[in-house]
């Protein structure tokens, strides 16, 4: 619906809803904040929390929700600001009404003014070690200074107060400026998620929003281009925090948003990105130079888009960034070559299709914070669906995207510690330390040249794309999971899908291993024999992945785990391939040692998170039984070898019980015969790889039991 005062509505009805949700957007951001007050539209977004004319009791919004199940949130991007909200469907009503204050009559008053620049300005200090923030800076930095995407958008203390001050502006009234002259109705979008009939939500919103103001404001652009020619072909060395190498190549583009139903970004995502037999990672993992690369568009507006390669680079992949390069410039070449091929693209298309129809539902609070950003950009037919289905394959365009992503207009940021001391120049907001130095088209050719000969090629039909998606008839219509059978070696558990109706199922497998986390040391070892496993997969399974198949092998506090989720029709043979991969398993000592290399640096790199998330690992690791520090894990892994594993994978494995979940659309007599074969293969035959465990063995997952009244304190620096 549309309300008087022009502002866009969508109403949702969802009578089996527990919680109801809002989201507001305005079409203004931080590209908005007025030369030398930045971060003000950020300000902005805090200062409107806090009190409005009609509810001024301070935090009174957010007091309210938190009281009533529900929670708020609240972002602000280059071209939008989000205001969004959930809370217990028998409350919505009064939330909705303290929520659409904000628009109509916010107080923003001075007391509050100072007490949330300091709360924007303590938002910025934790940003400022993290790795993330700082290199998106640094690519605004290298870009026209004149542009909106050059500036600094959280905003600081130095910002919002010490410099206006200086300059005589009262920052208050900046900000009530921005508001009056922004805010205003034709610009907002607002998605409302409630229980209740169409009808009563439209009656509920036309009460409660009629009154905001409309100031027919056209919405803000900036045409031109945030890169010129002295932005291009660069290569940009810098220090980050963390440890580890990355290199993030980087094309400003055509924004996939222009053509979002020809998806070039998704199209050209997909096969850069891929990670079968001959494409660019798998090269690069071959030769021990990447342990991870991803692609797509990153972040831009309708005037102006980048595309980004990331790759993590091994030790060894940092003192070949010419080749890694050249390889990447070598694959962009083959996708010229082999031109655009419209089978890639229609089994592209099937498979969004696929995952758009069967898409699970999504939380209330998350569905309306995406719905109310699509509205700005899309038009109202694809609101709910947005760019998510690609139909109208087009060469032409894929091909003019395909162009952008050459050696002329590229830049490489090129992050490691290795770079300490030689870097002469400092960012200013974020203080991190980088270099510059042009690159030109020629030199990247000889890197091309160079880089080794490997057999680049494009990816094979996908095997795993589901053909039927019929849904079984589940005799059991059962609440809660049964016991389908047990044994000595393994339990199943059992729950057939009587509520989602969609072709999908979920497994689990609990490999309860007591020799898996005996000591520090077993548990490192269990940690590298996951990942590699996961290593080894990758190349055949990464097709289910595309294809809406999901895997995951990870260590665990008694063991480890084995999840497969996805399209119920090829499941099993994706299952059976991870089981018999597990029960085969050969050290490589190449990947052994790229495996460890990087859960080393991960390991260090524990102490750089956020302190909340120190404080909840130490946390667990004081309650838990049988956890082991990382600073101890750390210690090890310099003498651990190949060697080691090999010999450890046997004996973790010598004694074993599965414990398994199968759930979703399968049938009874399925998932009995999916745990039959498991334990055929593990516990088959003359000499099983796997013995039941002794009764004694079986885990008891215990927990320090704080009493009451006792206070604890474990400082950590």
């Amino acid at each position: 619906i549309v309300l008087p005062n022009a502002l866009q509505v969508l109403l949702i009805s969802d009578p089996d809803t527990d919680k109801c949700a809002a989201s507001m957007n305005v079409s203004v951001g931080s590209f908005s904040d007025p030369d030398g007050l930045e971060g003000l539209a950020h300000f902005l977004e805090h200062m409107l929390f806090y009190a409005s004319d009609k509810y001024p009791l301070e935090d009174s919004y957010s007091k309210y929700i938190s009281e009533h199940g529900g929670s708020t949130n609240a972002y602000t991007a280059s071209d939008h600001t989000n205001y969004h909200f959930d809370v217990n469907s028998d409350c919505f009503e009064d939330a909705l009404d303290r929520f659409a204050q904000f628009f109509i009559k916010p107080l923003m008053s001075a007391d509050a003014t100072i007490r949330e620049i300091k709360a924007v300005d303590s938002e910025n200090q934790k940003n400022l070690l993290s790795d993330g923030w700082r290199i998106n800076q640094l690519q605004k930095h290298l870009s026209e200074e004149g542009h909106p995407y050059h500036k600094f958008s959280t905003g600081n203390w130095d910002t919002l107060e010490v410099q206006p001050k200086e300059k005589g502006l009262d920052t208050r009234l900046e900000l009530i400026k921005l508001y009056e002259e922004n805010y205003s109705a034709n610009l907002m979008n607002l998605v409302i998620y409630a229980k209740e009939s169409l009808d009563k939500i439209q009656s509920l919103v036309e009460d409660k929003f009629q009154e905001i103001r409309n100031n027919d404001k056209s919405c803000f652009s900036f045409p031109g281009q945030p890169c010129s020619s002295e932005h291009l072909q660069i290569l940009v060395r810098t220090v980050p925090i963390k440890q580890g190498h990355k290199l993030r190549i980087v094309w400003p583009i055509t924004p996939g948003i222009l053509h979002y139903k020809e998806g070039p970004c998704r199209y050209l995502g997909h096969l850069i990105g891929h990670e079968g037999e001959g494409s660019l990672f798998y090269v690069l993992k071959t030769l021990g130079w990447a342990t991870d690369l991803c692609a797509g568009e990153g972040d831009g507006t309708t005037e102006f888009s980048f595309f980004t390669v990331v790759i993590n680079l091994t030790d060894a992949g940092h003192e070949h960034m010419q080749d890694v390069v050249g390889l990447l410039f070598k694959y962009i070449h083959l996708l010229q070559q082999s031109g655009v091929c419209k089978w890639i693209f229609d089994e592209l298309a099937a498979v969004c299709e696929t995952s758009f129809h069967y898409q699970d539902k999504t939380p209330p609070r998350s569905y309306v914070v995406r719905i109310a950003s699509n509205m700005q950009l899309y038009p109202q037919k694809d609101w709910l669906v947005r760019s998510s289905l690609p139909s109208n394959f087009s060469p032409s365009i894929i091909q003019t995207v395909l162009n952008q992503l050459s050696p002329d207009n590229v830049r490489i940021f090129w992050e490691s510690k290795k770079f300490e001391g030689q870097t002469a120049m400092t960012e200013p907001w974020y203080k991190t330390a980088y270099s510059v130095e042009k690159i030109t088209g020629s030199m990247i050719q000889e890197w091309m040249l160079f880089a080794p000969n490997e057999d680049l090629h494009l990816p094979a039909p996908n095997v795993f794309i589901p053909t039927d998606l019929s849904l079984k008839d589940a005799q059991e219509k059962v609440k809660f999971p049964v016991l389908l059978r047990k044994s000595s070696s393994s339990s199943l558990w059992y729950k057939p899908d009587t509520m989602f109706s969609t072709p999908k199922a979920y497994v689990k497998i609990d490999f309860n291993c007591p020799f898996a986390s005996s000591s520090p040391e077993t548990e490192v070892l269990t940690d590298i024999f996951a990942r590699l496993l996961m290593d080894d997969l990758n190349d055949y399974a990464y097709y289910a992945r595309v294809a809406g198949l999901d895997y995951g092998i990870r260590n665990t506090d008694s063991g480890f785990q084995v999840t497969v989720v996805g399209y119920n029709h090829k499941l099993r043979i994706l299952l059976e391939t991870v089981i018999e991969k597990i029960s085969k398993f050969k050290v490589k000592p190449d990947r052994f040692s790229v495996i460890k290399e990087m859960v080393t640096k991960e390991y260090g790199n524990l102490k750089f998170q956020q302190p909340n998330r120190q404080a909840m690992y130490y946390c667990s690791l004081l309650l838990h039984d049988q956890t082991w520090p990382w600073m101890e894990e750390l210690e090890i892994l310099p003498h651990l070898q190949a060697e080691d594993l090999a010999k450890f994978i046997p004996l973790m494995l010598s004694r074993a019980f599965l414990e398994c979940y199968i759930a979703g659309n399968i049938e009874r007599s399925e998932a009995e015969s999916m745990i039959l074969h498991i334990e055929d293969v593990f516990n088959g035959g003359p000499d099983p790889i796997c013995q039941p465990l002794f009764p004694s063995q079986h885990l008891t997952s215990r927990v320090i039991k704080l009493e009451r009244g006792i206070n604890y304190l474990y400082p950590i620096e």
